[in-house]
């Protein structure tokens, strides 16, 4: 299993906070890997990757439903052979154009948020100094 780590690391590591990793464990969405004798959750290297997975998808709007779509998706793709790895490959190409989609939003939301303060720029450039 390698190495295990207390939540405080991990949140650190991830740039999650606490309660953050708590909900996502709630959640079902990661799950420790073990727990310490005074009942500390600890968490592996997998445990983390799993956690930096849902962080890169949180920006772009996935539900929790569609992340745990994804994830499971990934751990049975690790196994899956034939007709089923074929099938789970084409749900992977839809989660990828869905992120790509929601990229390419965010870009445009991005193009008018910098536009916009292009204009506040502009406008603070024409207010004349004090006297």
């Amino acid at each position: 299993m390698g190495r295990l780590v207390q939540i405080g690391p991990v949140a650190e590591r991830t740039g999650l906070s606490l309660r953050t990793i708590r909900f996502y464990e709630e959640s079902g969405l990661v799950v420790p890997s073990a727990r310490s004798e005074g009942g500390f959750r600890l968490y592996s290297d997998d445990d983390v990757a799993r956690l930096e997975v849902i962080k890169r998808m949180k920006p772009l709007g996935f539900a929790l439903e569609e992340m745990r779509e994804l994830l499971t998706l990934v751990d049975d793709l690790a196994v899956a052979t034939g007709p089923e790895r074929d099938r789970l490959v084409d749900r992977l190409r839809m989660f990828h154009e869905a992120a790509r989609v929601r990229v390419e939003a965010l870009r445009t939301e991005l193009a008018v948020a910098e536009d916009f303060a292009a204009h506040l720029a502009g406008q603070l450039s024409a207010v004349p100094d004090r006297p």
